[in-house]
């Protein structure tokens, strides 16, 4: 890490804990692809990693942290249950499995990966197994990933312990301005998969992506940075944790090098009005056990 090289900014969680804003995600990064991609995002700085059970990669990103001389303190690690793991006894032996494959004792932070409205029953239970994680010391802070506002209100009503963090799609073509704002009602960090709406191909007209939309090309070159960079500043200046992610090392230093410039005001708007109220992923209801359940193997 360069020396001169500005700090990560932490937010602090609302359980104190603090996590480096700016993560290094490992969405479809393929297992045996996935060690050297983190080693080289930890060379460059990096020290909040994103992985999932569902993403079959967390022993990589275990086999990284071993490859590099930081001390286990130094890397949030922050890993999901899938769906499949839901209640409460199979959500604590899915700590057990993520946890044997990340080769830790402890998780920075555990969450749900979808809330699974069909059988929120489960979801309840799985949250519940968090909240026994989270007493017992296993789990340093647990929260939750693709949460409408009507599904945190549900848990909050059955449940005792405020997830920390809610990890949506955000990006400046999808806002989720509803699920931002009840995020922040309730003190739950908004973290943002797809903060540079690297899935976003929909978009009429012939921009079809925010990487070369005008309006973030040209706060861009006025700050002389990428577009990519823009968005993550976005994201960062407005209070949000961002997990990009990328295999190729130049992307990874990039989506890193973004601590050296401020957007104004007039900027931050400019970008927010780009919104267009399109999802770029899945509806989180139409998540279902028999439409998305699979296997998670064993540690």
């Amino acid at each position: 890490m360069n020396q001169n090289q500005p700090a990560v900014p932490t937010l602090t969680l609302n359980n104190g804990v603090e996590l480096p804003a700016l993560g290094y995600g490992v969405f479809q990064t393929p297992p045996e692809e996935t060690t050297d991609a983190v080693t080289e995002a930890l060379r460059v700085g990096y020290r909040h990693i994103d992985t999932a059970a569902a993403y079959g990669n967390e022993r990589g990103v275990g086999d990284a942290l071993k490859r590099s001389d930081l001390a286990r303190g130094e890397v949030f690690l922050e890993t999901k249950v899938w769906i499949s793991d839901y209640g409460y006894d199979t959500t604590l032996h899915a700590f057990d499995k993520s946890a044997g494959k990340l080769g830790v004792e402890t998780i920075d932070l555990l969450i749900l990966h979808q809330a699974l409205p069909s059988r929120f029953d489960l979801t309840i239970e799985a949250y519940k197994a968090l909240e026994q994680l989270l007493a017992d010391g296993k789990v340093r802070a647990i929260g939750v990933s693709n949460f409408m506002p009507e599904h945190l209100d549900r848990l909050l009503a059955e449940t005792s312990v405020v997830p920390a963090v809610n990890q949506v799609e955000v990006h400046p073509y999808f806002r989720q301005p509803d699920v931002l704002a009840a995020d922040a009602e309730h003190g739950i960090l908004t973290q943002a998969w797809s903060p540079i709406g690297g899935i976003t191909f929909y978009r009429d007209g012939e921009h079809t992506s925010t990487l070369q939309d005008p309006t973030i090309v040209g706060i861009g070159e006025a700050h002389g940075k990428s577009p990519a960079q823009v968005m993550l500043r976005w994201h960062l200046q407005q209070g949000r944790s961002a997990i990009p992610k990328s295999v190729t090392p130049h992307r990874i230093a990039e989506n890193f090098d973004v601590l050296d410039f401020e957007l104004s005001d007039d900027e931050l708007t400019a970008i927010d009005a780009l919104d267009t109220g399109v999802r770029g992923g899945p509806e989180p209801a139409d998540i279902t056990l028999e439409t998305f359940g699979r296997e998670i193997p064993e540690a």
